[in-house]
């Protein structure tokens, strides 16, 4: 157990042993902070996943979907022709040392995924599943795939528009490239929708980025130390230490990125691998289950439809790809070819969605945590009809740890490191997206910048004390109408990615582009 594990345990058994009454004072507290915030949101929840007429399939999930699709076919299903070269690129073989930017291919790497590499994986797909079935994990990789190109497209563009400061500092995203790319097409409306994703910005980074991920790390710590006690305790540890790495800016961040996010990821596959080798009689089942469901729904709540609809919105939230915040990170890259970080951040949703989904998905269907019925075969749902029946009545991120603790009954503080890891990681990634949007906004400095991280901090306090219900709407919300505004514009600044794109290809195949040696 690292050494915030520790604190928390022992900041919440001092709590907890001064008095019942406290305690019950901490709990109303922490039910008026979910209420107001609940009330104050809903509408903009309500808009976001509004379905299509005549059919419960949310809108903004086919806005993803299309333009996933779209942008694999328009740049000729990039994300598999140019996969080995992005390889090559993270491990720094055609890396410039003289190139300007400030991190770099494989801690931009690090970075972006530390803030989608999050509880989403964890937590995330344990609701798709649960509501969808194990036929929602199909239509999660199909959208990891896909989405594999819109992240391409969007990280291109992150470098290609990016400002350089004089001091080596750099700063860009959707909002740089949307503003500059269309005056230079000669579109208007283009400081409009830079300000528009902004906004969409901040919101995502106080809900999606630090909200979510306080919550849901609460409720897992208060899994493993078998009591409950007041988010507040959680909030504001996390918010002590964000903030003691946030403060250093980007390279503080990839410093402790490069360094957490392959650990994170070892830890955390490496426990779900071994419960598929000692289940290993099981995977092909599970993986049947999944194609099964994927077109029938085994008679889940809402059937194929309900699994493909969890499958791709689950996929959305975890890999972001679409939504523009991996394009911040990756714009403070080191090099003078923007397709090169396009071609590293193509592997994003495959290492998020395809890769750690998949492997918490087949965990939760393996360890038979979601009842069925013997008569018919099919998944059982819940008293309220609205997801599938488990043995203890868990969602969230409490049915991954149990289906974690069926496998080997110590794994769940495997888990609950995991999620620590994962929900500071993901945290202190989007504390910078939201940084470079709030600077865009309203202007570069030192004393704009520490305005924001006091505010980023307080709301992760604020997401420990409130339920899951909210934040979790709240968080996907927020970062689904940022895709809203940057998939609008990607799709007027494509055709200069191919641009780049063909010009990059002739240069490489004739030689032009080197090899570095280090």
């Amino acid at each position: 157990m690292n050494i915030a594990s520790k604190l928390w345990l022992a900041a919440a058994t001092t709590a907890m042993a001064a008095s019942p009454l406290a305690a019950q004072e901490a709990a109303s507290l922490d039910q008026k902070v979910n209420d107001i915030f609940a009330a104050s949101t809903g509408w903009f929840v309500n808009f976001i996943f509004m379905s299509l007429p005549g059919t419960n399939f949310p809108w903004i999930v086919m806005w993803l979907v299309v333009a996933a699709t779209i942008f694999t076919f328009y740049f000729g299903f990039v994300q598999f022709r140019f996969f080995k070269h992005a390889i090559q690129l993270v491990k720094g073989d055609y890396s410039d040392p003289n190139d300007a930017g400030e991190v770099s291919h494989f801690q931009a790497l690090a970075t972006a995924l530390s803030g989608t590499v999050g509880l989403g994986n964890i937590a995330g797909v344990a609701v798709a599943v649960g509501i969808g079935g194990p036929g929602a994990t199909f239509w999660m990789i199909l959208a990891g795939l896909l989405g594999m190109a819109s992240k391409f497209t969007e990280c291109t563009l992150g470098v290609k528009y990016r400002n350089e400061y004089p001091d080596g500092t750099v700063s860009g995203g959707p909002m740089y490239y949307i503003s500059k790319g269309f005056k230079e097409l000669g579109l208007p409306g283009g400081k409009f929708l830079a300000v528009l994703f902004s906004v969409f910005c901040i919101l995502g980074a106080l809900g999606g980025g630090n909200m979510f991920q306080a919550n849901q790390a609460h409720a897992q710590i208060q899994t493993v130390v078998g009591f409950e006690f007041s988010g507040l305790i959680t909030g504001f540890i996390f918010a002590g230490i964000v903030f003691a790495v946030i403060v250093g800016g980007i390279k503080s961040i990839a410093n402790v990125t490069e360094k957490i996010v392959p650990i994170m990821g070892i830890l955390y596959v490496g426990a779900a691998l071994i419960i598929l080798i000692v289940n290993y009689n099981m995977i092909g089942w599970a993986f049947g289950q999944i194609f099964q469901g994927a077109f029938t729904g085994l008679g889940v709540a809402g059937g194929f439809v309900g699994a493909l609809i969890q499958g791709f919105k689950r996929a959305a939230f975890s890999n972001e790809a679409g939504v523009g915040s991996a394009a911040i990170a990756h714009s403070a890259v080191k090099t003078k070819e923007p397709i090169t970080e396009g071609f590293v951040s193509l592997l994003e949703p495959l290492i998020d969605t395809v890769v750690i989904c998949t492997m918490t998905a087949l965990v939760i269907v393996i360890s038979q945590q979601l009842i069925v019925d013997p008569a018919t075969g099919n998944y059982m749902l819940n008293e309220a009809g609205t997801a599938i029946a488990t043995v203890d009545g868990n969602t969230g991120v409490s049915l991954t740890s149990a289906a974690f603790g069926a496998g080997i009954s110590w794994f769940p503080y495997v888990l609950a490191v995991a999620v620590v890891l994962f929900a500071f990681s993901t945290m202190i990634s989007w504390s910078y997206y939201g940084l470079k949007a709030w600077t865009y906004l309203f202007g570069e400095g030192k004393g704009s910048e520490l305005t924001f991280k006091i505010i980023f901090c307080v709301f992760i306090v604020i997401g420990a004390a409130a339920s899951l219900g909210p934040v979790i709407d709240f968080s996907d919300a927020a970062i689904f109408a940022m895709a809203v505004v940057n998939i609008f514009c990607l799709y007027f600044l494509m055709k200069l990615v191919r641009t780049e794109l063909a010009s990059y290809a002739a240069r490489l195949q004739s030689g032009e582009i080197k090899k570095f040696t280090h």
